[in-house]
């Protein structure tokens, strides 16, 4: 059971970081595009919270990855990070409630 309960809260874990990395990516689409403006101060302290705990996230991904100009991939990839994870940890789940562990 504890190892049921782990891994759902790693499942969490990881449903909030994609939320984080989604309202990210649309918080910066709205401020490439003016729709918001980064004059004032709360979009600036959402933004600038948003890439501090996103960064570390797409950092080791930067690094790898060749630069395409405006073009950022790292989201996407992290993105996809995130649903490969979420697959293992049911097949791991589906696992262990079928008592293969």
């Amino acid at each position: 059971m504890l190892t049921l309960t782990i891994i759902q809260i790693l499942q969490v874990l990881l449903d909030v970081t994609w939320w984080v990395i989604v309202i990210q990516f649309v918080l910066s689409l709205l401020i490439a595009f003016n729709v918001i403006n980064m004059q004032s101060n709360f979009v600036r302290t959402l933004a600038y919270g948003f890439d501090r705990l996103t960064e570390p996230l797409y950092r080791p991904i930067r690094r790898i990855l060749p630069n395409l100009g405006g073009l950022d991939l790292s989201p996407a990839l992290v993105l996809l990070a995130i649903a490969i994870l979420r697959i293992i940890l049911n097949n791991i789940a589906a696992s262990i409630v079928l008592g293969g562990a």
